[in-house]
């Protein structure tokens, strides 16, 4: 039942998403966060775009509730990651918040570095690939074609746009996978996964790390010898060109930011808890102040 739930949330998490996009300003107050008890000058809006990662969409929220504490307005957009790095390099976005180099996002940043600036690391040891639930008994990339037919030929992906997807197309042609590459959603996908995993049925799919769902699954990763997928990443926030001349104070206090596998975690719990990731992001604040109030120096 506590899987079920989850799944739900995740799949509510995204919805939620989308209608606080749609309604923020209509309960922006001037810039102050619920519960202020001062008034804060209006500095001005900043574009946060956000791409429909659980993790993703909980570090957003938080750094809107943060923003709009020291006097921001905050517009979240919500788009795949392919516009929202096109967004940044047109200058309609100003920030996203969630970058990962060297492996996974380096398509994008190849192409758009000259139009961006790649700021801090806030989250170190990023893993993606190829996952199976921990009863099935193969261990590499290699074994796949070995089994094609117990998974059905196919491998469950996410969103076509996401990095770990280009990825997972080059390690069906490295590794000669006869597979096909199903695109979907993280819903979806993990919906996916549920019901293979409640039956002890072969599955895999596309998966990263931080996500909540590899503390509620018995999970790995498959070994991938040929290092398709990188060694490990780190995840950067990056700003367009120019935004640190406008808001010196943002930057300076988003490369304080610092998360591992424990805050990080606690913020995505709490927004699959609540199924509302501002919500969430509100009191995972308000839980960890001191925390916070570090970064924003």
């Amino acid at each position: 039942m506590k899987k079920r739930l989850l799944l739900f949330f995740t799949m509510v998490f995204a919805a939620v998403l989308l209608i606080s996009c749609g309604t923020e300003n209509e309960d922006n107050d001037g810039g102050n966060a619920e519960g202020s008890d001062q008034t804060v000058e209006n500095k001005g809006t900043i574009k946060l775009g956000v791409n429909n990662w659980a993790d993703y969409i909980a570090v957003t929220n938080m750094w809107k509730v943060l923003l709009e504490e020291q006097g921001y307005e905050v517009e979240l957009h919500q788009l795949e990651k392919g516009p929202v790095w096109t967004g940044l390099a047109q200058g309609d976005l100003d920030i996203a918040a969630q970058v990962w180099l060297p492996t996974m996002d380096e398509p994008y940043y190849n192409e758009y570095k000259d139009k961006v600036e790649l700021k801090e690391i806030w989250y170190e040891d990023v893993g993606m690939g190829l996952t199976v639930p921990t009863y099935v008994d193969i261990d590499s990339l290699e074994q796949l074609n070995d089994h094609a037919d117990s998974f059905d030929d196919r491998i469950v992906g996410i969103d076509a746009g996401a990095s770990v997807m280009h990825l997972t197309k080059e390690a069906i042609e490295e590794y000669g996978l006869e597979y096909e590459l199903i695109e979907s959603s993280e819903p979806a996908m993990l919906s996916e996964l549920e019901k293979a995993y409640e039956n002890e049925e072969l599955i895999v799919v596309t998966l990263w790390n931080p996500h909540w769902v590899f503390s509620d699954y018995d999970l790995k990763y498959l070994e991938d010898p040929k290092l398709v997928y990188g060694e490990g990443d780190d995840s950067y926030f990056a700003t367009r060109v120019g935004f640190e001349d406008d808001h010196p104070e943002v930057v300076q206090w988003m490369n304080n930011w610092k998360m591992d596998d424990d805050s990080l975690g606690e913020l995505m719990a709490l927004g699959l808890e609540l199924g509302d990731p501002l919500e969430a992001a509100k009191q995972w604040i308000e839980e960890n102040r001191a925390l916070v109030d570090e970064w924003m120096q």
